[in-house]
């Protein structure tokens, strides 16, 4: 039992500095681990795919509340076009956080890990894919704590129907969003990495909090995980924020792609049983 303690306490830490750092929330290191920490404690074997994402997602809401707390204080979080990308995320995380009870241990990790190589493929070629400009109907002059001014947009209609399905996904995999919301905003909308990193954590903050309550109703949360996870990624998520405003941008998104090509590779090869 006491393993089983240490374990969560460093899990939830390094969740919330990675997710914190690059804008995932830090479901993409809890969600693996509570599902691997289920196979290894027999006593602990009642993590299903559903506990363990709704598990994540809870602790999601904590480690992006740290975050957007910091970065709201460096002034990089675009709080204005945030709850524009809510009121698709939001519904969609509803339906998500419904589907969960569907997967099975196998697959879910195959189909998550299959997931994560297609969005980082992605933002390795978006510089070389043919540049077709979207219409933009809201145009962004953003200003950050230190001076640095930005400028991108994005389509109202399109914001909304894209975070849907973002938010679905997020709570489906109970990971936050941000591993599909900071591609989106930087390849489409041309946000900057670092407000996109930051404006995503206030979003997955929303969309995560009223996923986690559907997940509560249907009885999907281990509670002695959750409060083990909590001091770390809370922590987390503090630490995460600090190491990302020290980041370029362009640092930002190689931390980006090189972590969930390895998480990737982890779950899928979990899933085929080949470690």
């Amino acid at each position: 039992m006491s393993l089983f303690w240490l374990l969560l306490v460093i899990v939830g830490l390094a969740a919330g500095t990675f997710g914190s750092l690059i804008g995932l929330g830090g479901g993409i290191i809890i969600v693996p681990s509570l599902m691997f920490i289920g196979q290894i404690f027999p006593e602990f074997s009642n993590i299903t795919p559903s506990i363990a994402v709704g598990t994540s997602l809870l602790l999601v809401v904590l480690t992006s509340l740290s975050s957007t707390l910091f970065f709201a204080k460096q002034k990089r979080v675009d709080f204005q076009s945030g709850w524009l990308y809510f009121l698709g995320s939001g519904p969609g995380s509803i339906l998500g956080a419904y589907f969960t009870r569907y997967f099975k241990a196998d697959s879910f990790f195959i189909a998550f890990g299959l997931f994560m190589i297609v969005i980082s493929i992605i933002l390795t070629i978006k510089d070389r894919l043919p540049v077709k400009r979207i219409h933009w109907d809201v145009s962004r002059t953003f200003v950050d704590g230190f001076g640095q001014k930005y400028e991108y947009g994005y389509h109202r209609v399109m914001v909304v129907t894209i975070s849907f399905f973002i938010g679905m996904l997020s709570s489906l995999f109970g990971i936050g969003g941000g591993s599909l919301l900071v591609p989106v905003m930087i390849i489409l909308f041309a946000y900057p990495p670092h407000v996109a990193t930051a404006t995503s954590m206030f979003i997955i903050l929303l969309s995560s909090s009223v996923g986690s309550i559907t997940h509560l109703i249907q009885g999907n949360v281990h509670f002695l995980a959750a409060l083990l996870l909590a001091p770390g990624a809370w922590l987390g998520g503090k630490a995460g924020a600090w190491i990302s405003s020290k980041l370029s941008g362009k640092g930002l998104l190689i931390v980006f792609r090189v972590s969930l090509i390895l998480m990737a590779i982890r779950m899928i090869l979990n899933g085929f049983h080949i470690i």
